[in-house]
């Protein structure tokens, strides 16, 4: 069955990260949609209790269209790592997690202890995974997945992008995520692999 096209003006992103609702506004713009993003309507973000990229994504996009009637898009997103049977996976940020906020720095470092400490072989392989739900008032959703593979690097290199950048390098390129320009990272990220999905099958 192919899927449901999306034929409103206006979506909510079902998240409260400026970054990713600035990414999702240049992907919409050309399809002639408003985006809104969850924190401009002051919207609570629910608990994400789900084992998979999928469940948590349905959980905050179904949350964000009973709060507001709109048809609502989240995601979920992580990096799996071979050598740690595919760890953080969906507790990629939890491993992130401080009193004082996201330290990533810290997350890369835990990652890259625990491979040490394992002696696992190189070319240390990853992969970075995104999961697009977009949920209508009715309930129904259509569930897009991404993803990108490549190695993970140390010591860490560039300063650009966000989370695991600086220590994952796409296969196929010389740098990592964080040495690349945004627009270059964003034409072959996990969430553009998902976007694409997703525009070829609600929108286009």
């Amino acid at each position: 069955m192919s899927p449901r096209k999306f034929t409103g003006d206006r979506i909510l992103i079902a998240t409260h990260n400026a970054g990713k609702l600035d990414e999702m506004r240049q992907l919409f713009a050309p399809h002639g949609v408003t985006v809104v993003g969850a924190a401009e309507l002051d919207l609570a973000e629910p608990e994400e209790t789900e084992t998979t990229f999928a469940g948590n994504a349905r959980i905050k996009a179904h949350a964000a269209v009973k709060a507001t009637g709109l048809p609502a898009l989240s995601d979920d997103s992580g990096i799996e790592v071979e050598a740690l049977d595919n760890a953080p996976g969906v507790y990629t940020a939890d491993w992130a997690e401080t009193p004082d906020g996201r330290d990533f720095l810290m997350a890369m470092t835990k990652t890259h202890t625990l491979l040490e400490d394992k002696e696992a072989p190189h070319p240390r392989k990853a992969r970075f995974c995104a999961t697009l739900v977009l949920a209508w008032p009715d309930g129904h959703d259509e569930v897009f997945e991404g993803r990108v593979n490549g190695t993970l690097v140390w010591p860490l290199r560039g300063a650009l992008g966000h989370g695991y950048d600086p220590m994952f390098q796409p296969d196929g390129h010389d740098v990592t995520f964080a040495e690349m320009e945004a627009d270059q990272k964003n034409a072959i990220s996990h969430r553009a692999d998902a976007f694409a999905k997703l525009i070829a099958g609600c929108f286009d």
